[in-house]
């Protein structure tokens, strides 16, 4: 056993420092077995690939080891919580108790920082003349003068959504990169320095696929630098990079661009261009190109095999979409005008040109080996993607080498064009917790051409291979590792499967979900979630829970309050009532709310899932992929859509039992999970729980529930 082994193996006993100075640390069997798994796999190189169950404890498997082991170390999640989580609070925790000299650095996007030069820009804008504006800009200015990271988080009363937000900050596209004449002070670049000059940087896998993205070019410098990546929440991997891989054009990206050189060219080149009817002419050919999608309820996806979407009329289609690369064209050659006046307008012909490729690629026919689609709501999106990213992916955790970190303190041009690419998706920001001036971590890990990879989340797949999820990532060569909650799901939890609702595909059947549900309620008091499959369902079961729901119960439905806001509202209700004479919460909700939601204790006690979460068969992604297994030899089915169920099915019922003495049901309101053949492989995909045979047991269940203050066994 290693040196780090045994340290590992230490630190994690029931004698070790966590146990003596972390409240609430217990030794778990199941944890220490994947920390000792992964501090092979830090020393020796490779992928390693885990499946811990709830209550694991995976964040302190992985972070024990990786810190230990003294190796530059990239983390990655798919969730702001469990970033925020891990740089806040787990991280430094573990520094402290350890006594380790390490760095730590939270990367988020520019999108949440003060870019000086677009505030600076910002008075001269349309939107700064709507009412109170000028008093909001003006308390942006002056907390510029004072803040250090520039992180638009320090600023109160100031929300993502006002239309204040995008012209003090900056995007990949509006970015001037060493050319801005305020790159020096720019914040985005101060907090690549932290980053770069960190021990552990904390990231998200949208911030790791633009420097993947990157990487193809040679310019990006963080992850080539890194010699252990960890990716927590790792199930969301394929689909996150399949969106951010492909290329995409929209109506949103016109009218941005539509914007921006308005507010430009009227500020820095007045009377040299026709600005207004160049910006105009773009804008109705945007308009008109929506228009030529034709109309559709809600947001629609569609198939896009030949020269055009399905269902759109072609001519109408083609003449749409070559309005706008005249527009485009036009836009460009009154750009090139006044392109060496400012930097500005060289940003603005580069994100024209692109955008002028973008609408050539979609004119041609669809890459054989992707997947292209038309996505359809008040804006339009083209959208053309490889299916998986096995193909990249595979290649990257192959790769050997690693590069010696370069000094934080130099800077060039191509820093800021690495690190505007590095930067874009979702908000994120770098900053750093000191090192402690304490002894080294334990060594030795892992040298040049023995990276380590390791991926884990609690859904990697419903079989002991993992192939849902090693496959489409392409991790081939990977050591696979299932372990097991801890919880004791026969004791703390009950499955109810009720026999008497009709069929999902019957016109009753959100009504009578909606009927159980308000059942339960009475019984209940709250302390309920309801996970629909489709927004239709949860508006259904929302405005008829909403309508009847009586004695003070509070219905909250996902889309009528911001999520953050549901959630705490949600935790706040508890099931015992407040100050306001508010007994308890129901929250129904779809999408986002089936994962990453977390409710210990007993403000959630019962969870109802509508119908079982296969993948729309309409979906052009799912029918690309599931073209391709039939092609394979094998079956879309049990391949492909079955085991895309039995992970959503499975991440759906972990919101129920989050701790050791939680108790509660899940209901699934689709009786094919009883009768039909596949339904057994579903349920073995879940937590073993309790069967609850009838409705009269369930009522009796939710009733013990209510009045056993002990919480026993359900």
């Amino acid at each position: 056993m290693s040196l780090l082994d045994q340290r590992v193996a230490e630190t994690l006993s029931c004698h070790g420092v966590l146990a003596q100075t972390v409240p609430g640390f217990q030794p778990r069997q199941g944890q220490t077995d994947m920390a000792m798994a992964v501090s092979r796999t830090v020393q020796d190189g490779g992928q390693l690939v885990v499946e811990a169950g709830t209550g694991t404890g995976k964040t302190y498997a992985y972070l024990v080891p990786v810190l230990l082991s003294g190796q530059r170390a990239l983390v990655s999640t798919a969730t702001k919580a469990l970033q925020d989580q891990l740089f806040s609070r787990d991280i430094p925790r573990l520094v402290e108790v350890l006594g380790l000299p390490i760095r730590v650095a939270l990367l988020k996007g520019r999108g949440n920082y003060l870019c000086l030069h677009r505030m600076e820009q910002a008075r001269h804008s349309p939107e700064s003349a709507q009412a109170g504006a000028q008093k909001a800009l003006a308390k942006i200015e002056t907390w510029a003068q004072s803040t250090r990271s520039g992180d638009m988080a320090e600023l109160t009363g100031l929300d993502e959504r006002s239309s204040l937000w995008p012209l003090v900050t900056s995007t990949r596209d509006n970015c001037l990169g060493s050319t801005c004449p305020r790159f020096r002070a720019c914040h985005v670049n101060l907090a690549r320095k932290e980053a770069m000059a960190a021990d552990v940087v904390v990231i998200n896998h949208h911030l790791f696929f633009a420097d993947m993205a990157v990487r193809e070019s040679g310019v990006a410098e963080l992850l080539p630098t890194v010699r252990v990546t960890v990716f927590d929440e790792a199930h969301q991997l394929n689909e996150i990079g399949v969106n951010f891989l492909g290329q995409q054009l929209s109506t949103v990206q016109l009218h941005e661009l539509v914007g921006d050189v308005l507010a430009t060219g009227l500020q820095l080149a007045r009377g040299l261009v026709d600005w207004q009817a160049l910006s105009a002419g773009l804008e109705k050919a945007a308009r008109d190109w929506r228009l030529a999608a034709g109309q559709h309820r809600g947001s629609v996806r569609l198939r896009w095999t030949g020269q055009h979407p399905e269902g759109v009329a072609p001519d109408e289609w083609s003449g749409a979409l070559q309005a706008v690369s005249s527009a485009l064209v036009d836009l460009q050659n009154g750009l090139d005008l006044v392109s060496e006046l400012a930097p500005d307008f060289q940003r603005l012909s580069e994100r024209t040109r692109e955008l002028m490729q973008r609408a050539a690629l979609f004119t041609e026919t669809p890459n054989p080996d992707g997947v292209r689609w038309a996505e359809v709501s008040a804006q339009l999106r083209l959208i053309e993607s490889p299916l998986d990213i096995a193909q990249a992916f595979s290649a990257l955790t192959r790769s050997a080498s690693v590069t010696p970190q370069p000094e934080a303190e130099a800077e060039s041009p191509a820093d800021a064009d690495s690190l505007a690419a590095l930067m874009a998706g979702d908000p994120r920001h770098a900053a750093s917790h000191p090192a402690s001036a304490v002894p080294a971590p334990a060594g030795p890990g892992p040298g040049v051409g023995q990276r380590a990879w390791i991926f884990t989340s609690a859904t990697l797949g419903d079989e002991p291979s993992l192939r849902w999820f090693t496959e489409p990532c392409g991790l081939s060569s990977a050591e696979v590792m299932q372990v097991n909650s801890p919880f004791d799901y026969a004791q703390q939890a009950a499955l109810y499967v009720p026999p008497h609702l009709p069929r999902p595909g019957d016109p009753g059947h959100a009504h009578q979900v909606a009927a159980l549900v308000l059942e339960a309620l009475a019984i209940l008091g709250g302390r309920t979630l309801v996970l629909t499959t489709t927004l239709n369902a949860m508006r259904s079961i929302g405005e008829q829970l909403q309508a009847q729901c009586e004695g003070g119960l509070e219905v909250l439905v996902q889309g009528q309050s911001p999520k953050r806001r549901l959630m705490e509202r949600f935790r706040e209700g508890g099931g015992r009532g407040d100050a306001q004479g508010r007994r308890g919460c129901v929250l129904v909700a779809s999408a986002s709310f089936w994962e990453g939601f977390d409710v210990p204790g007993d403000a959630l006690q019962l969870v109802v899932i509508d119908k079982l979460p296969f993948p729309p068969p309409g979906d052009p992604l799912f029918e690309a992929r599931s073209q391709r297994i039939t092609q394979q030899g094998k079956s879309a089915f049990a391949d492909h859509a079955l085991p895309e169920a039995a992970v959503s099915l499975k991440q759906g019922a972990g919101r129920l039992i989050r701790s050791e003495t939680d108790r509660g049901i899940l209901v699934v309101c689709d009786n094919r999970l009883s009768t039909m053949s596949y339904g057994r492989r579903l349920v073995r995909g879940l937590p073993a729980m309790r069967r609850l045979e009838d409705h009269a047991g369930f009522l009796d269940t939710l009733r013990q529930l209510t009045t056993d203050a002990s919480h026993p066994s359900v």
